[in-house]
């Protein structure tokens, strides 16, 4: 190890509350922004100038913008349609 780096040590998270807010725009859309920690770390050999722990976390966000009219569009190439049911070969009494 290197003298001018800093060890962390890998500490678990867990969710308190919700990870999503969700903000409504003027137009009438709705933005929803969810957070995730992908991984938190508290430094071992390395403490902030008040004494406090240094921490490391990587986050993920994740943002969806569902628009007011809640309308969205596919390609017909992209769509799964089920194969027409094949016909019958029996006669009607």
């Amino acid at each position: 190890m290197e003298k001018d780096q800093v060890e962390f040590r890998w500490v678990d998270s867990k969710l308190v509350g919700s990870n999503t807010v969700v903000f409504r725009l003027e137009d009438g859309a709705m933005v929803k922004i969810k957070v995730d920690i992908r991984r938190a770390g508290v430094a071992i050999n390395f403490k902030n100038p008040d004494g406090t722990p240094h921490y490391a976390i990587d986050t993920n966000l994740g943002i969806e913008v569902v628009p007011k009219s809640k309308k969205f569009y596919i390609p017909k190439s992209q769509l799964r349609v089920p194969a027409p049911p094949k016909e019958s070969k029996m006669k009607p009494i």
